[in-house]
């Protein structure tokens, strides 16, 4: 695991530092604390992460100026904040949890656990996806995607408007972030549940999903069953 801090009180960044280092013990690989936007950023582009544990207020600048670059990124991101009123933003930006400042050992843990058990994010509030293009970072809104398929360590959107756009998370990050406003019907893709019109089975028993607009996406066999009780 290697992990970066991003908080400008030491006080408060050292027993963060601390904490994760004792939840994830032999696991943990690096462990880098920074209290700048700059210094942050340059770090993020010049090593890999797994995860960022993030401030919103950094020497008076806005954690929200480097959030809305991150989320573009592999790794996922987690607020630690006293600025409870920003959750919902900030959640909508697609972080995995949001720590709200005094915190616990405990809750720290909770949070910090989601990255190895691959618990969903605790909130279905998502609105954008961030993708980088022509080296900017551009937000898709969750409305305008159809489904997404898995690209090795990236994912392919697939838009409304017929578009495809590259994203750096991988199919299993998304779809902790996705929650349960996307189903996961086959190994390598996500779908919108809303977007869902119907279950086709051919012969072969082979087994299809079919989108509002046609599209059609194949389902797992060991998923099959349980998508049809959930949905139909």
């Amino acid at each position: 695991m290697n992990i970066l801090i991003v908080e400008d009180e030491s006080r408060i960044a050292k027993r963060i530092e601390r904490m994760t280092r004792d939840i994830f013990g032999d696991t943990l690989h690096s462990l880098k604390c920074t209290n700048t936007l700059h210094d942050a950023l340059r770090f993020i582009e010049n090593n890999p992460l797994d995860l960022v544990l993030l401030d919103l207020n950094l020497n008076g600048d806005s954690g929200f100026d480097l959030l809305t670059t991150v989320v573009s990124e592999s790794f996922h991101t987690i607020i630690i904040s006293a600025y409870k009123d920003q959750a919902i933003t900030a959640f909508e930006y697609g972080v995995l949890d949001f720590v709200p400042k005094p915190f616990n050992r405990d809750r720290l843990e909770q949070a910090l656990n989601r990255i190895n058990t691959k618990e969903k994010a605790t909130t279905n509030t998502i609105k954008f996806l961030a993708v980088k293009k022509r080296n900017k970072v551009q937000l898709i809104s969750t409305e305008d995607v159809l489904y997404i398929k898995g690209a090795g360590v990236y994912t392919e959107l697939f838009l409304k408007n017929g578009k495809k756009e590259l994203h750096d998370k991988s199919l299993e990050k998304l779809e902790q972030l996705l929650s349960s406003s996307f189903e996961r019907v086959h190994k390598s893709y996500l779908v919108k549940v809303s977007e869902i019109k119907g279950i086709i089975v051919e012969s072969g028993s082979k087994y299809i999903t079919e989108l509002k607009n046609g599209t059609r996406i194949p389902i797992g066999r060991t998923k099959y069953k349980a998508i049809k009780a959930k949905w139909f």
